[in-house]
């Protein structure tokens, strides 16, 4: 785990260096999203229609007819009235929403599979709604309290006629008692007229009845969400999201050494120095054919992405420079002329690469003395990380470690010092190699500068008879 893993540019390695696994990645989670639209949210339709409410209304009393408006009577008596095949009042009060808006209105909303059905399920709820309101706010007959009002306007009708023909009957002549009769009669009919006119105005049924449905809900033009394409645009970036935060997390989880001095202190030996290997394409290796070769090849992930871009280097003088310095910084380890393993871990190209520069420029460094020509003689072995294991000494007395950075868990390294000790052989220093971007090689007067460097394979002798 490093600093390196929370920067943007990591984030801008992975979409650079994993852009294909990303959008392959993304192409599965559109189909995720497709094959849920089509079995988990088929496409629905959303229509509503607005029922007004005249008169004055409270807060509490808005919800209530909200509560009406969603309630199990009012879906039962809608679906009688549609007759859908299958569709219980149950599943239409899930299909059924209402909320009450500015304006005393009542925002009835219907869903369906079809903008035909939609618009009709919307439709039959307001208009059962406004029937079912009407019923129990006054407006039906079937209910004692409903048609009192009712009958008491029958009997004042009937009073005012009984009032009329006593008013005919009386004496025809004017006389005094017929005048005051007729003027008593007159006011009784008076006060009964104005008597049931403030009962009107007083209940507050007549305030509230006559519930309107404000036009027939639209026919809904697109689907309600979670669109089909919602879906689909939703699975891709959810997993391109979870690719790229499965990579960050894995980033952040990684073990690997990468300096120099955690890699020196997990061996438990010096720092020789640290020489560039020039990046170029991997080769296809015999064990890194078939089908799951090819597709990690063609994805891109046989390359790590986590290493940072290499560096621009020097040309192929100053890289042999330092394998120079290597070698006279390991002479001056030894005292005296010795064959030396050089230990490379399985898999690390780079570290194999160097490693085969090295045993070169051991042999063909120039020294003073002719006699130390060619020291230390060195052979490269490759062991495996897993279980690794160094030959035992017999013409080589020491080991020289070769890998990259970023390339093997501090157990991995502290596991290779151990197959060295268990083969006798003792850790005189290590080289930690880097891939870097090289340059055109420039001309140079000595010509060891442009000889042939020979790679060593691993467990071939170099240098020296073994």
């Amino acid at each position: 785990m490093n600093d390196d893993t929370i920067r943007l540019a990591t984030i801008g390695r992975i979409l650079r260096r994993r852009w294909r696994l990303l959008t392959l990645l993304a192409v599965v989670g559109a189909l995720v999203g497709y094959g849920a639209s089509v079995v988990l949210f088929p496409p629905r339709y959303t229509t509503s229609a607005s029922v007004l409410l005249p008169g004055q209304w409270e807060e509490r009393e808005l919800l209530t007819q909200v509560n009406i408006a969603t309630s199990s009577s009012v879906a039962d008596r809608a679906a009688a009235q549609l007759g859908w095949s299958g569709v219980s009042g149950s599943e239409l009060r899930d299909r059924v929403s209402a909320k009450a808006a500015d304006g005393n209105i009542i925002q009835i909303s219907g869903t369906a599979e079809t903008p035909q059905r939609a618009q009709q399920l919307t439709d039959q709820v307001a208009d059962q709604f406004v029937k079912f309101a009407a019923r129990i706010t006054g407006g039906s007959t079937d209910s004692d309290t409903a048609t009192a009002p009712e009958a008491l306007r029958k009997k004042v009708d009937e009073t005012n006629r009984r009032i009329t023909g006593l008013a005919n009957a009386a004496d025809p002549a004017q006389t005094v008692e017929s005048v005051q009769a007729r003027t008593a009669l007159e006011k009784l009919r008076t006060s009964l007229e104005e008597a049931m006119t403030k009962l009107d105005q007083a209940d507050p049924a007549n305030n509230k009845v006559g519930m309107v449905v404000m036009g027939p809900a639209a026919r809904p033009a697109g689907e309600a969400p979670p669109t089909r394409l919602q879906l689909i645009v939703g699975g891709a970036l959810l997993f391109y999201l979870v690719a790229v935060i499965g990579h960050l997390a894995a980033a952040r989880m990684n073990r690997r050494l990468r300096t120099e001095p955690e890699i020196a202190a997990a061996l438990g030996s010096a720092l020789l120095g640290t020489v560039d290997v020039p990046e170029e394409r991997p080769a296809h290796r015999p064990e890194a054919r078939g089908p799951r070769a090819g597709i990690r090849r063609l994805l891109g992930i046989d390359t790590r992405w986590d290493i940072p871009a290499p560096r621009r280097s020097g040309d192929e003088a100053d890289r042999r420079i330092r394998y120079r310095r290597v070698c006279a910084r390991l002479r001056e380890q030894l005292p005296a002329p010795r064959r030396l393993l050089v230990v490379v871990p399985d898999g690390d190209e780079i570290a194999r690469r160097a490693a085969g520069q090295l045993v070169a420029e051991a042999e063909n460094d120039p020294s003073p003395a002719l006699s130390s020509r060619g020291y230390p003689m060195l052979r490269v072995v490759g062991v495996s990380v897993d279980r690794p294991t160094v030959p035992d000494r017999g013409p080589e007395s020491g080991a020289l470690v070769v890998l990259s950075a970023g390339s093997w868990t501090a157990e991995e390294i502290t596991g290779i010092a151990e197959a060295c000790a268990d083969g006798r052989h003792e850790v005189v220093g290590v080289v930690v190699a880097g891939p870097v971007r090289a340059r055109p090689t420039r001309s140079a007067d000595d010509p060891a500068d442009h000889a042939t460097v020979a790679l060593a394979l691993p467990g071939r002798v170099t240098g020296g008879s073994a």
